[in-house]
């Protein structure tokens, strides 16, 4: 039986979590640099946990800027099993309006300038991408969320942008006839390479404001969406917080196959594998290259 640490990635103030004990802010280091920020681990209903601000706190870091591969690698080189991502972004429909909270089940990636893998030269790997959320953590986000009478829609497609810059018009209207749900900037490459890295991953994706597609985008204020933004991390707080009560108990390996996702990935021969690349890959596929 697996004992699960979950680990949270999202804003700061997601961490001022009532119940959270044990708590103790570390910096952990990894052969990709150094992660985002320090991370705080604790105890939640009994759950370990390791809570990841993903822009460092106080914000320093843009969506193109983070180091991925750092984050995810000290969240796996932590214990950490479950992955809960949470972030802020634009609606793409009508009936997600802000306050909504989805939890996405598709991603359509359309960043360009971030690093998404932790394989390369001298040691290849190819994952399925097909379902690229954990559909047993998002069974139990739609539970949980149904438990505190939150707003949240069990299923969405997230486009991921690059940014810093928000969407044109021709871009929103553009990803609205994909079919695309929700719009941000920061969950692609950290769905692919919590995937390399064997880690079961979800996405909750916390509506601030209507993209500008919208008709009454132009008219939304800032206190507006700081507004929303707060009322969506205490919505968060309690989410997590219920959720780590049911997430935290021993269980066997994911049924969805999550922590065995390079059973079948690794392409390089053996006696071909860059042994510099093997050695930073000790906790990321130390699995299955031991």
């Amino acid at each position: 039986m697996i004992e699960p640490t979950i680990g949270i990635i999202g804003g700061s103030g997601l961490y001022d979590i009532e119940g959270l004990e044990e708590k103790e802010w570390r910096q952990v280091r990894t052969p990709w640099g150094l992660p985002s920020d320090s991370m705080l681990f604790g105890r939640l209903a009994g759950a370990r946990c390791v809570f990841l601000p993903r822009h460092g706190r106080g914000h320093p870091l843009s969506p193109t800027h983070l180091n991925y591969r750092a984050n995810i690698d000290a969240l796996k080189r932590s214990g950490v099993t479950d992955v809960l991502s949470l972030s802020a972004v634009g609606s793409l429909r009508e009936d997600l309006s802000p306050g909504h909270f989805v939890i996405v089940d598709q991603f359509i990636d359309r960043s360009f300038a971030r690093e998404k893998s932790f394989f390369g030269e001298g040691l290849v790997a190819h994952v399925s991408m097909a379902h690229p959320v954990c559909s047993r953590l998002g069974d139990a986000l739609e539970k949980a969320a149904q438990a505190i009478g939150l707003t949240a829609t069990r299923g969405g497609t997230y486009l991921v942008m690059e940014g810093p810059q928000f969407s044109t018009k021709a871009e929103s209207e553009l990803y609205r006839s994909w079919g695309c749900s929700v719009i941000g900037m920061t969950n692609m490459p950290e769905a692919k390479l919590a995937r390399e890295a064997e880690l079961c991953y979800a996405t909750v994706a916390m509506v601030t404001d209507y993209d500008c597609w919208h008709p009454e985008h132009d008219h939304v204020t800032v206190e507006a969406v700081v507004k929303v933004l707060l009322e969506n991390a205490d919505r968060a707080r309690r989410l997590v917080g219920t959720l780590a009560a049911e997430l935290g108990k021993p269980r066997s390996l994911c049924r969805a196959g999550c922590d065995r996702a390079l059973d079948n990935a690794i392409i390089t021969a053996a006696h071909m594998r860059d042994p510099a690349l093997v050695e930073k890959l000790d906790a990321v596929a130390g699995r299955v290259l031991k």
